[in-house]
């Protein structure tokens, strides 16, 4: 038998990719399942990223390969989008770089930056793929806490505890995934300062940032954060777009092209008709976000309330795409107790130990089910008493 390479003995398939077969199967079965485990949008792009793509699909060069960078039209959609929105400047030559979603995005600032034996600083709970990518380049994951406690924000006398040596990248994510803490940017001007003090590249995974949330920020507003930072974000929740896989990686020029150097031997660019509705989207003015957050606003009301039927204590504070939610008393397994409701009351919604050992004791519902759904769930557990019996 042919031996698999070593590397995959360090990880695991991801989480939702094995789940979402055992949830397919049960609906496959006639269970009526309500999935509200994973961040999927349901809604759609607006009606003009839609004929982009269409008219883009009839241009005389949208069948061949496209340029590793994207097109210049697409970053400098990018930079008005920034400076619009946060009030960024970045320049488009060599400052911004498209790509095939911001997942992508960690496996090649992965690939640039780190080797063997290297360490990696990942937030606990935090993103999974932060750490099988760590674990996929050979280099170690270094766990800093999250808890509720300090509202979900780095503890920094901690940090400057560790052994910092050998960390060559620190990874965030605010607003924060799975949590939904907003962060801030004293936080930012934080963890800039930190990262120059220990010459370590800090990357802002941001992707969340216009989903119920009044004040976006991007980590790149603070003086300096580009001799040190670069931040990934996304058009898969702003616009509705996952499917489409368009993210991108800003900041740091040489940092930049060292990623470049990486992706320009990964893939063969995006494909054109994408590009030309990234670009549409990016134009989207503040209607859009408004109309997209009366939507999720009303839908966050209800899976609050679904939480609170269930007993959980929710994280009030949080924005973004989910809603987080305290086990209820007495309760220890996040994932026994999401696999009784999966089981019995035909609900998915994701076990906080997912993201890391402090997520132990919470779950996770996610914004992406439309709120007759959302009613039906509480339905569910109408018979329950506020006792949970």
């Amino acid at each position: 038998m042919i031996t698999t390479a070593k590397r995959l003995d360090t990880i695991e398939e991801y989480y939702f990719s094995s789940k979402l077969r055992e949830v397919r199967q049960l609906a496959s079965e006639g269970k009526p399942i309500i999935n509200m485990g994973i961040g999927s949008p349901d809604l759609h792009p607006s009606q003009a990223v839609i004929e982009a793509l269409v008219l883009g699909m009839q241009d005389e060069n949208a069948h061949q390969y496209q340029s590793y960078q994207g097109l210049p039209e697409l970053r400098q959609g990018v930079a008005d989008f920034y400076q619009n929105n946060y009030h960024v400047a970045l320049n488009p030559v060599n400052e911004i770089l498209p790509l095939m979603g911001s997942k992508e995005g960690i496996m090649h600032v992965s690939m640039a930056f780190l080797n063997e034996g290297d360490q990696v600083l990942i937030p606990n709970p935090g993103y999974p793929t932060y750490t099988s990518v760590t674990n996929l380049v050979g280099a170690v994951p270094v766990y800093y806490d999250l808890k509720e406690e300090n509202n979900w924000e780095p503890d920094f006398e901690a940090l400057e505890k560790l052994d910092l040596s050998k960390v060559k990248i620190m990874w965030i994510g605010y607003p924060h995934m799975p949590t939904g803490a907003r962060g801030s940017l004293e936080l930012f001007s934080t963890l800039v300062a930190f990262a120059k003090k220990n010459q370590i590249l800090l990357i802002n995974d941001n992707p969340y940032s216009f989903v119920l949330n009044d004040n976006p920020m991007s980590l790149l507003q603070v003086a300096g954060a580009k001799d040190v930072a670069l931040e990934l974000n996304s058009l898969s929740k702003t616009f509705n777009m996952a499917g489409w896989r368009v993210g991108m990686l800003l900041g740091n020029a040489a940092c930049i092209d060292a990623v470049l150097k990486v992706k320009s031997n990964m893939d063969s660019g995006m494909f054109y008709g994408i590009q030309k509705g990234a670009i549409a989207a990016l134009k989207s003015d503040t209607t859009w976000f408004d109309s997209m957050n009366v939507i999720y606003k009303k839908r966050r009301i209800l899976t609050e309330l679904l939480a609170e039927k269930l007993g959980c204590k929710v994280y009030k504070e949080g924005v973004g795409l989910f809603v987080w939610a305290k086990l209820p008393e007495g309760i220890t397994s996040s994932e026994e107790f999401i696999n009784e409701i999966l089981y019995e009351k035909h609900l998915f919604i994701a076990p906080g130990t997912i993201f890391g050992s402090n997520g132990e004791g919470y779950v996770r519902f996610a914004l992406c089910v439309k709120e007759e759904k959302v009613q039906e769930a509480i339905d569910r557990f109408s018979p329950l008493t506020p006792d949970g019996e």
